[in-house]
């Protein structure tokens, strides 16, 4: 078994590289956020046609937790607010929004069940950003609730 170390962040580059890892994980997120509100229209129709209820106001929230959240990784603040509202937001919406199980056409399926998948590794990644949100990150703003 292997010991857990106190400090995950002290092996050499091991900061930059998280860093790095911080800003493409929540930059791709915040910018997946900027286009519910670049495309609320086309997204509101297709949140209706999944059956959300206030589809535009689902469109909209879900748009600036996804700002919100990936700018909060980008810069390390609120880390286990940002990661865990990330992981949250990526599993719901893979089981409401696509639902590849549900679909007949097989391209559609497709799509859906690639959307879905993208969904669960994202949710996989914001659970391990979650998993180390109560240690500090280097090159981070350092301000959060834990």
């Amino acid at each position: 078994m292997i010991p857990l170390q106190a400090d995950v962040f002290t092996a050499a580059g091991a900061g930059e590289l998280f860093l790095f890892a911080r800003l493409l994980f929540g930059g791709v997120l915040a910018f997946m956020g900027l286009n519910h509100f670049m495309n609320a229209d086309q997204m509101t129709g297709y949140a209706e046609f999944k059956g959300l209820p206030a589809p535009r106001l689902s469109v909209v929230g879900s748009g600036g937790l996804l700002v919100l959240g990936g700018l909060g990784v980008v810069v390390g603040a609120f880390p286990v607010l940002a990661a865990g509202a990330l992981a949250t937001f990526l599993l719901v919406s893979a089981v409401t929004m696509h639902d590849f199980w549900t679909v007949d056409d097989p391209e559609e399926q497709q799509n859906e069940m690639t959307s879905f998948l993208k969904n669960v590794f994202g949710a996989a990644g914001a659970l391990a950003l979650l998993a180390v949100g109560g240690a500090a990150w280097p090159y981070a703003v350092g301000v959060g609730l834990f």
